[in-house]
């Protein structure tokens, strides 16, 4: 829970965060609630039921997949296993700053590479990977601009990377880009094709964006076998809870609440984007459930001026993005609390001196 939510008992409309505004799946909420009887027991270690409803779902082994308290879990479980003193990541600039501080957690220097037009420059990222390289991370789509690299531009891109680095591809919003590609015409991701080659890469996935379970901690990878065997040896042991285990295995089942999820963001990014662009920003368009909007003025400042109005957004200065904010995309009524709010704000921040 945010800070200024512990602090009254205000009712805030949280868009900071990239949360599914519609919660959990009720079929979820009803296996959590009957998992709870057996919270004296340990989980069981492997997740061995999600894990291989995961195998099938996804047509791979089962030894390729490992589930963990959250995707977060496994980057910093990526980086312990492959970084040390002297040795690199390599990633783009704007990116998720899980990688910076898990890169540092493994002991290794994470090299950040200029993006092109809000978007990863995989040409970029390619030149910078060296001897000392042994991880790539690739966000797509990327937070917090929202944008995304076709799959035909990640097919030329591992053709680049040489044998000595792994590429992460870091697909924690897949849901939605899947939604809108097939929107938009676009092929999005060949990432499980990757997998199945042998390629030498890990994909991440999560239920905390789509399935509404950010709070329950619950993710996976998929990869090399002996990849996936050599990460499982470092996950803490009864990481994911058995309410985690449940919830997860529930939410794979209902497939209508997680299509109401996506349907109401493809709608909503859509309106939202275009009354914010109204305001005389730019609003770069989005393949996630989130939107990046340059305010050309202090964002830090907006972010205080909609707290005090109970509305909450992430300003990006610890991004390099000082004049932008990630705006979540929510419900059609908090949206249109949102987009009146930010109007007013706007009108009085260019009115009138920062509110530092």
């Amino acid at each position: 829970m945010h800070q200024a939510q512990r602090a009254s008992h205000a009712s805030y409309i949280k868009m900071a965060s990239n949360e599914n505004p519609f919660g959990p799946s009720p079929k979820a909420i009803k296996a959590m609630r009957a998992a709870l009887i057996e919270c004296n027991f340990y989980p069981e270690n492997e997740a061995s039921e999600l894990q291989q409803e995961l195998t099938q779902r996804h047509q791979v082994q089962r030894e390729q997949i490992l589930v963990t308290g959250g995707s977060t879990a496994l980057l910093n479980i990526t980086t312990h296993a492959l970084l040390s003193p002297g040795l690199n990541a390599v990633t783009s600039e704007r990116s998720f700053l899980g990688y910076s501080l898990a890169a540092k957690a493994g002991g290794g220097e994470l090299i950040e590479v200029a993006m092109s037009n809000d978007r990863f420059d995989l040409d970029a990222v390619a030149a910078a990977i060296n001897q000392k390289t042994r991880i790539v991370f690739l966000a797509n789509p990327n937070n917090p601009t929202g944008t995304l690299v076709t799959a035909c531009e990640v097919d030329r891109f591992l053709g680049k990377v040489p044998a000595h680095a792994i590429v992460v591809l870091d697909e924690a919003y897949y849901e939605f880009a899947q939604h809108f590609a097939g929107m938009r015409g676009v092929d999005y991701s060949h990432s499980l094709e990757y997998v199945r080659q042998g390629r030498n890469l890990v994909v991440l996935r999560t239920f905390s964006k789509a399935h509404g379970l950010a709070g329950v901690r619950v993710g996976y990878g998929i990869g090399p076998a002996d990849v996936m065997s050599r990460f499982a040896c470092l996950r803490t042991r009864f990481s994911v809870s058995v309410v985690a285990q449940a919830a997860a295995l529930a939410a794979l089942d209902d497939e209508a609440h997680t299509r109401q999820t996506l349907e109401n963001n493809a709608e909503q990014a859509h309106q939202v984007a275009e009354q914010v662009s109204t305001f005389g920003c730019r609003v770069v368009p989005t393949w996630a459930n989130f939107l990046y909007c340059e305010l050309g003025v202090d964002a830090a400042d907006v972010a205080r001026r909609l707290q005090a109005e109970s509305v909450l957004v992430r300003p990006l200065a610890l991004w390099g993005a000082p004049t932008a904010i990630r705006v979540s995309v929510g419900t059609p009524e908090q949206n249109e609390v949102f987009v009146k709010t930010f109007k007013k704000v706007m009108e009085t921040v260019r009115s009138s001196p920062p509110n530092f």
